[in-house]
């Protein structure tokens, strides 16, 4: 029997004291009671948040192993995120997660647009040590990804480890969605 995957998901917010329940946090609890995939929730509204949330999970939680999917949720522009006023590049936030992401699967939310050039997500891969990258390349407002194709894309890999059969999966199964989002997965 193979292992749980989790998810450490870390979700962008304009003030981390002020208390507020997201989307975000709803769905990941919903997910957990029925599907019954564990996750960890933080908040940041910074890059040092960021990295001290990345930090604390890395070195702190003895179970970091069994989060295989890095799920950030981050408004920013086409292969940027945005973070208190100030825009960092796919590049910036590597090197931020430089080795530290061996064999883990960052998916990004469709509150930004994830468009890679071949060598823009191989730096990427080789920097952090990530077994894939995935987002969406169209970041819709009508169209969220957090309470739909997310959702699909974890349980699917909590089932089965071959990314590209998982998005083949998808693709079958709920065409309409990830072509309207035109999901990305880079490995």
């Amino acid at each position: 029997m193979e292992s749980e995957k989790f998810i450490f998901c870390l979700e962008a917010v304009p003030d981390i004291d002020i208390p507020n329940t997201t989307e975000v946090v709803k769905i990941l609890e919903d997910i957990a009671l029925k599907q019954n995939i564990t996750s960890i929730y933080k908040t940041c509204d910074s890059i040092e948040g960021l990295e001290q949330s990345l930090n604390d999970l890395l070195y702190e939680d003895h179970n970091f192993k069994d989060y295989e999917i890095i799920y950030l949720v981050m408004p920013g522009e086409s292969n940027n995120i945005l973070l208190n006023d100030y825009y960092y590049s796919i590049e910036e936030i590597a090197e931020i997660f430089e080795g530290k992401m061996n064999g883990k699967v960052i998916h990004f939310a469709n509150k930004k647009s994830l468009d890679l050039t071949d060598e823009e997500s191989q730096y990427f891969l080789d920097v952090t040590g990530a077994r894939a990258i995935s987002g969406y390349r169209s970041n819709l407002n009508e169209i969220s990804s957090i309470g739909t194709i997310d959702r699909v894309f974890f349980s699917m890999y909590q089932e089965n480890e071959d990314l590209k059969e998982v998005v083949e999966m998808m693709f079958q199964k709920h065409y309409n969605l990830c072509k309207g989002l035109d999901f990305r997965l880079y490995y």
